[in-house]
């Protein structure tokens, strides 16, 4: 399992939250333009499939996060989403 951040400066669909289909196991929605996608599959189908959900092509950024990052003004629970999602992966390697 790996955690990806994504950012993106035009609003992600607001349907990406949560479970949904697609090539993770979760996402969460830090803000409008920032997700975490914790996911078993490779960065490039989390990176297409998520710029598949624009209408446009919007500058968009993809990559993994290796270990816990450091978070500060994100919504509760954030860190603690991302911490226990990235121990997981570190048990795992």
């Amino acid at each position: 399992m790996t955690v990806y951040l994504a950012w993106s400066p035009e609003p992600f669909d607001p349907g990406l939250s949560g479970v949904v289909d697609g090539p993770w196991r979760e996402i969460l929605r830090a803000e409008d333009h920032l997700l975490l996608v914790d996911s078993d599959d490779t960065l490039s189908r989390v990176y297409h499939h998520l710029k598949w959900s624009f209408e446009g092509s919007p500058p968009l950024l993809v990559t993994a996060c290796d270990g816990a990052p450091k978070l500060k003004g994100l919504p509760a629970g954030t860190t603690s989403w991302v911490r226990a999602r990235a121990g997981a992966a570190r048990g795992r390697a």
